[in-house]
């Protein structure tokens, strides 16, 4: 494509600026002390979008954080491509082990970056990934390259279940009609063994309550003579895996898609070292689901795990005492087949049926989403295969994620199209944790390739 290298080159330090100044809007949608911030960095995505080009653009209200919309549509009977992203991040505590501000960006040089990543919270999930498309628009007006029409929908609560969306995808299709859905919310391999995700896991989040006595009790005059809800809590939480460490809800494994071997030895095609995997997180041995392979544990295989737990004292010191009640969040990443709705139904019957008698339990269900896996055989998919062949030199590998993005499932069933993933972060970007990062090389990289999937796609369309 003419002149992409040298325009990415000539504005290289105005793209790193303009994404510094948006990472440093702490839009985090889980926590109402940043309301405002979240519709500010709306208000920034809209003016970036009309900057880039977009004719049209507005912000659209929902019953929670708006989502900003904007088209440039050059011909009625040329392809349109719907881009998706999310201006929202999650929260960026633990504050303490950040080694520079979340919401204050640097770039800094590393073993993996040696052109340098910049570090803030939302930098490659998603304000990093969802930026590259708009430059890549920019790139195209300005050069009078673009091919095809275009529209962005950019939400504000990704990060809390995309609650919102569903009644602003079914009441707008007309608006949001389109051939393909392009999506940078995911990873790739290696910046030399470039990846297009080709599935997703579904997911179902909960809250447990374990309440027993009517108030907190000394456990010297109580201990031992009433259950105590922390330790019967922690009971529960470890017999949801058997020694295999299968999870043992009734009826979990009875939708679970089985991998034929010969898909299994397609995925073990993908380079992975296990002693790095390890070195890297700084672990002994891997752990899982016996028979599986890890990449196969994280990608294909249903899962279970606590993402917080808490109940009586945590204070500096001692103080002897039963809690009157414990808590957890429980996630549960699921595969194609398992209806999120359904696994959180068995969730709840088995968890409130394994409770003893001294206490009572309430399960509280907070979001979920079904899984997604997209063909490698579509136009979509073999553009976008193309355009990475074309910057990266090499074919990209087909690879299923561990992570999830619940609406993908929904943009098929109301939109009826499928959605292409170009990630182009890396696993150890640190995304959702402290120290989150994106590389200035895989920012540009983004740039570069996206205007070919719009140009493989048009071409193959025609």
């Amino acid at each position: 494509m003419e002149s992409i290298k040298n325009y990415i080159s000539e504005h290289k330090e105005r793209f790193l600026n303009e994404l510094i100044e948006l990472l440093k809007m702490p839009s985090v949608s889980a926590d109402t002390a940043f309301t405002q911030d979240v519709l500010d960095t709306a208000e920034a995505v809209k003016a970036s979008l009309l900057n880039a080009g977009c004719d049209v653009v507005e912000i659209c209200e929902t019953d929670g954080y708006p989502i900003v919309y904007g088209e440039k549509i050059i011909n009625a009977a040329l392809p349109t491509i719907l881009v998706y992203g999310h201006y929202d991040v999650q929260p960026a505590d633990p504050i303490n082990l950040w080694t520079s501000p979340p919401f204050e960006p640097v770039i800094k040089k590393t073993e993996k970056h040696p052109d340098g990543a910049i570090y803030a919270r939302g930098a490659c999930d998603d304000k990093g990934q969802m930026y590259m498309h708009v430059k890549a628009l920019e790139f195209m007006v300005k050069t009078n390259q673009l091919p095809c029409n275009v529209k962005f929908m950019i939400e504000g609560e990704e990060e809390v279940g995309s609650s919102n969306l569903a009644v602003f995808v079914a009441n707008n299709k007309e608006k949001l009609a389109n051939d393909i859905i392009l999506i940078s919310d995911t990873g790739m391999i290696a910046n030399d063994v470039p990846s297009i995700t080709t599935g997703l896991r579904g997911l179902s989040y909960v809250e447990v309550e374990v309440t027993g006595p009517n108030r907190d009790l000394h456990s010297g005059l109580y201990g031992g003579a009433v259950a105590n809800p922390i330790n019967v809590l922690t009971k529960m939480i470890a017999s949801l895996h058997d020694e295999n460490n299968r999870i043992t809800i009734p009826g979990f494994y009875d939708k679970v898609e089985e991998l034929s071997k010969e898909e299994r030895a397609e995925m073990a095609k993908a380079p992975f070292s296990l002693e790095n995997y390890k070195n890297a997180l700084a672990i002994e041995d891997i752990y899982g689901e016996k028979g599986y392979t890890t990449n196969e544990r994280n990608s294909i295989r249903p899962t279970l795990d606590v993402n917080g737990i808490w109940g009586g004292y945590i204070g500096e010191g001692a103080k002897t005492v039963i809690a009157s009640k414990a808590f957890a969040k429980i996630s549960m990443r699921l595969v194609p087949n398992q209806d999120w709705k359904e696994i959180t139904e068995l969730f709840k019957t088995h968890f409130e049926s394994i409770a003893p008698k001294g206490v009572t339990v309430v399960v509280k269900p907070h979001h979920g989403g079904q899984g997604y896996v997209t063909p490698i055989n579509t136009i979509g998919y073999q553009a976008a295969s193309k355009a990475y062949e074309t910057t990266f030199g090499k074919k990209p590998i087909p690879q299923r994620s561990g992570g999830s993005i619940p609406i993908v499932a929904l943009f098929e069933k109301e939109l009826n199209s499928k959605t292409i993933l170009m990630g182009f972060g890396l696993d150890s970007d640190a995304i959702h944790s402290p120290n989150e990062h994106f590389g200035v090389w895989n920012y540009l990289k983004g740039i570069e390739t996206i205007p070919y999937f719009y140009k493989y796609f048009t071409e193959m369309n025609s």
